[in-house]
């Protein structure tokens, strides 16, 4: 017998289903997210929080004519499942399979690609002020995160929504948690309005009550509608919402469909005003262990379905080494500042946080404010450390360039997740950070080998370097090269092997030295191969390189990172400035594209990056 979930094979065919039937068909749909994300991985808590708030969106919206842009996007699982995707779930974040994230290029009721925070509303009012231009109809919905509420870029959306005097509804999906526990101003306002619920009933009843008194009690309640805020204002201090200009409605149980239902059907007929529907939901709902533990299940591995314990690697990572070497770190210098932006956990600053929570600075979804905020810090004195993953530092570039590197601040960078990271696709791989930071004055930009190395590095930052730090380090477990490594000197590569007879000299970068080792390895004796662990992208040793490369006939470039901009070119660039075009240069990176989601190993293999296709490479070129 089939399931109510087999019948929804396209979008809108939840309006199929009977109403009587919606509760058994959100079991269903939790079910499936278990199971599916139980193999696969995935962000489990927030979808099993959102399955009530996506049902009530689908039955009031037609897709793909309406447009709903999801924040961040990690929580459109149930979208996908109720947009006829169920049959290739399996497939989520694997090699070719459907993404964790909204794509238009896989069904066009994915409004929006997106992948990171606090865009939704952005979007959104621009998809309604086209519509408006156009002289369409279609509804535009967008659903924002309390966690993302954290983001400047979110209160920049609703600050111009009022001055467009046009029609969004604005979602906001409030479970008290985004990765971590929520921070700041913003969680606090949304806590009291949480803990006064009952200030709508508590209105009706006093307007009833105050109805009923001859002569007066009318009048008084007219008073009151006429100034709608002022009991709102009463209970709940400031309405920030309404004093922006968006009609505020809510909180609503985020699990009770036929409350959304209309709530949402009542928002979107408002033509000339942006309504915020503000609706509480419970992170992991429905599933005890993420219940319990939603900031484990919010992005987690494979798991025991039955148990919830979530498999994990006892590999030491680079960012456990990074965790421990801050926590060692903040014993002997007292100067020493941690700033993250609502991922202590994921960046590794947590026990840092914990140990010295007066020095620990968790800023929420907010990276552009860590990066200034980290420059006032180090104007005054302080010695801070940034940990954002490559792919959200992206979002700094500005604050880098003109409030960091401008003004010689030694803030170091801890840039985590360099490189491919894998699973969640184009939005979060870290191949673009090279060529973003190396154009800025005044940054030094370090990439270690291995684990050692890495701790090598950050101390150099730290103790030898005054100005501005990059150090980029990729995600998983560390690799051990089991040789000491040389002490670090400014701008100075490390030669690994350089043998006579070598044709071949590779110019690697980071976690691509352990690649170029595995490259010799295939190569072996008879094709032997000059390595350089380059360590610096910025300044590169140009000298080292002119050196080794006049004595090669090949000279292959190393990095995971894309071309444009990146170490690569700067190799080329440098060879050409020193009249040695004859050299040859094969790079091996990434080509100037997005990269989908897969696993690291099989990305790498596509992209011919590995060791094997690398050694054929070089085969081919010197044959």
């Amino acid at each position: 017998m089939g399931t109510l979930l087999d019948q929804i094979i396209k979008e809108n065919d939840i309006k199929e289903i009977d109403p009587s039937d919606y509760g058994k068909l959100a079991k269903e749909i939790r079910g499936k997210l278990v199971r599916s994300v139980s193999r696969t991985g995935g962000h489990l808590a927030s979808n099993l929080g959102t399955v009530e708030l996506t049902m009530a969106l689908h039955l009031c919206l037609d897709f793909p004519k309406d447009k709903l842009v999801w924040d961040v996007g990690h929580q459109s699982y149930v979208h996908k499942l109720l947009t006829g995707r169920g049959k290739d779930f399996g497939t989520l974040r694997k090699l070719d399979g459907i993404s964790g994230f909204p794509k238009v290029k896989e069904n066009p009721a994915d409004t929006f690609n997106t992948g990171h925070s606090s865009t939704s509303i952005s979007v959104a009012l621009g998809l309604a002020k086209a519509r408006d231009l156009r002289g369409d109809d279609e509804k535009v919905f967008a659903v924002i995160g309390d966690g993302a509420l954290t983001g400047g870029m979110a209160f920049e959306a609703l600050n111009n929504a009022a001055q467009m005097h046009s029609n969004i509804v604005v979602v906001l999906n409030d479970n008290n948690m985004s990765i971590a526990r929520n921070v700041g101003g913003m969680s606090n306002y949304l806590g009291k309005i949480r803990t006064n619920q009952k200030y709508r009933d508590l209105k009706i009843n006093l307007e009833n009550a105050l109805d009923k008194i001859p002569n007066v009690g009318h009048p008084i309640v007219k008073k009151l509608k006429n100034t709608k805020d002022s009991l709102k204002h009463l209970f709940i201090p400031g309405m920030l919402f309404e004093d922006m200009g968006l009609i505020y409605i809510g909180p609503l149980d985020g699990h009770n469909i036929e409350e959304m239902v209309t709530a949402f059907n009542t928002a979107s007929k408002i033509h000339d005003q942006p309504v915020l529907v503000h609706v509480l939901t419970k992170k992991g709902k429905g599933y005890k262990p993420a219940e319990r533990h939603p900031d484990i299940f919010h992005g987690v591995g494979r798991f025991n379905v039955k148990t919830g314990e979530v498999q994990v690697s006892s590999e030491k990572t680079y960012t456990d080494i990074f965790s421990e070497w801050l926590v060692e770190s903040g014993k002997t210098n007292e100067e020493l500042v941690s700033i993250c932006a609502a991922m202590p956990d994921g960046t590794g600053v947590s026990e840092f946080l914990s140990t010295y929570p007066e020095r620990s600075f968790d800023v929420g979804i907010a990276e552009e404010h860590a990066v200034t905020f980290a420059a006032g810090l180090a104007a005054g004195g302080m010695r801070p450390v940034v940990s954002l993953y490559s792919t959200f530092l992206q979002r700094c570039y500005d604050q880098i360039l003109h409030d960091v590197c401008l003004n010689h601040l030694p803030v170091i960078f801890a840039v985590d997740r360099s490189g491919i990271v894998g699973k969640d696709g184009e939005t979060h791989q870290g191949i673009f950070d090279i060529s973003y930071l190396s154009t800025i004055p005044n940054m030094t930009i370090l990439s270690p080998m291995d684990g050692e190395e890495l701790k090598q590095m950050l101390n150099f930052a730290l103790n030898s370097m005054k100005t501005t730090v990059s150090i980029r380090y990729p995600r998983g477990a560390a690799f051990v090269y089991g040789t000491e490594h040389e002490p670090v000197v400014y701008g100075k590569a490390e030669v690994l092997q350089n043998p006579l007879g070598a044709r071949v000299l590779i110019l690697a970068v980071g976690n691509m030295v352990e690649t170029a080792l595995e490259t010799a390895g295939i190569l072996g004796e008879a094709q032997p191969v000059s390595i350089v662990n380059m360590r610096f992208v910025k300044p590169l040793d140009e000298e080292m390189i002119v050196q080794l490369a006049q004595n090669h006939e090949l000279v292959v470039t190393m990095e995971d990172n894309v071309y444009s901009g990146g170490f690569s070119q700067k190799v080329e660039a440098c060879l050409q400035e020193q009249n040695m075009q004859g050299v040859r240069c094969v790079p091996v990176c990434l080509p100037d594209t997005f990269v989908e989601h897969g696993t690291v190993q099989e990305l790498y293999e596509r992209y011919e990056m590995d060791a094997k296709s690398v050694a054929k490479i070089i085969e081919g070129m010197l044959n």
